[in-house]
């Protein structure tokens, strides 16, 4: 199982005491009874080369999706096309975005629901099959994806070994939670970086930033002016970490649904983000530049048939390292 989420830098869960007011008890758990890798990196920071990335075990160059616009070249591989051959029951749920904005069935899945491009916080529609559903009365898109995927393994063949790709369109802007965590955090502060202040005079410890940085801090990528906005941080922070609560929930939920079944020794979980997320730092928001807090991923691993739990290997892992990750565990030549 390998879950995906958007804009989810690595620092932000509870276990790591970056924001020691927010809550990830389901990551926190997947962490202590699994593997947590802090050098995880996206090789570029934005969404479709990154999922690209994942996708294929190549760099951004190679498969040459280099930007949310550049289209698929229409020679490349999935991997879980690999596993498809192999035997696996293979099955993709959320967030495609990668090579255009379509919703279209993709390779290698012989589960497909999807929606088009970033897609949205509420009452979704959902291509399924190459049939589209649009879902009603205020449907939140994690809960959606959760139990459609959940409900997806259920209906599995046992016989049979299986692969779930769970793609969440959390924690993307606009941040949107769940009716049932707005305004959990309202109020709480996250203290500034010490580089808040950076790129507003220039300079740092006598050393001229480069002219992009400075370029940067004054578009809406800048924290003067967030999102074409005038907008307060600490208010988007608070409704980011609202967000995240039910993608922590849907965590919970998969591996409730493993061990309720039998399957939690036995399943490979991979908990990862698509790129990080700049809060301030540098005077930035948002990704795309090569500062640590953007480039920098969570990457949580559960498979007790590797390893028992609480470990943190500190070698560097890439996103092009996952498909490869994933093969090897199956067995699979890559």
């Amino acid at each position: 199982i390998f879950i995906l989420t958007d804009d989810h830098r690595y620092d932000y869960m509870g276990f790591t005491g970056k924001v020691p007011w927010l809550e990830t008890p389901n990551m926190d758990a997947l962490a202590a009874g699994g593997a947590y890798l802090p050098n995880a990196f996206v090789t570029t920071s934005l969404c479709s080369p990154s999922r690209a990335s994942i996708l294929t075990g190549m760099y951004s160059h190679a498969h040459t999706i280099v930007d949310n616009q550049a289209p698929d070249p229409g020679n490349l591989t999935y991997f879980p096309t690999y596993l498809q051959a192999a035997g696996y029951q293979t099955g993709f749920f959320g967030k495609w975005h990668m090579g255009d904005h379509s919703d279209d069935p993709k390779p290698g899945f012989d589960q497909w629901e999807s929606f088009k491009g970033q897609g949205v916080y509420n009452n979704p529609t959902l291509n399924i099959n190459g049939e589209r559903k649009t879902y009603t009365d205020s449907t939140y898109i994690t809960d959606l994806l959760t139990e459609r995927a959940l409900d997806w393994l259920d209906k599995r063949d046992d016989d049979k070994p299986f692969f779930m790709y769970l793609s969440h369109t959390a924690v993307h802007a606009a941040f949107k939670p769940a009716r049932r965590h707005k305004d959990r955090y309202k109020g709480k502060r996250i203290e500034l970086p010490s580089t808040y202040e950076q790129t507003k005079t220039g300079e740092y410890r006598d050393l001229k930033w480069p002219q992009w940085v400075a370029d940067q801090r004054v578009s809406w990528h800048g924290v003067d002016y967030m999102y074409h906005g005038n907008g307060d941080l600490q208010e988007l922070v608070q409704d980011y970490c609202e967000t995240l609560l039910g993608v922590d929930e849907s965590v919970g939920a998969v591996m409730s649904y493993l061990k309720k079944n039998g399957l939690d020794r036995s399943t490979l979980v991979i908990y990862m983000g698509d790129n990080g997320f700049s809060w301030g730092e540098h005077g930035l928001i948002d990704k795309r530049h090569f500062y640590e807090e953007s480039v920098k991923v969570p990457l949580l691993v559960h498979c007790p048939e590797l390893f028992e739990g609480g470990v943190q290997p500190l070698e560097m892992v890439q996103n092009i390292d996952i498909a490869p990750t994933i093969l090897d565990r199956a067995g699979i030549p890559k």
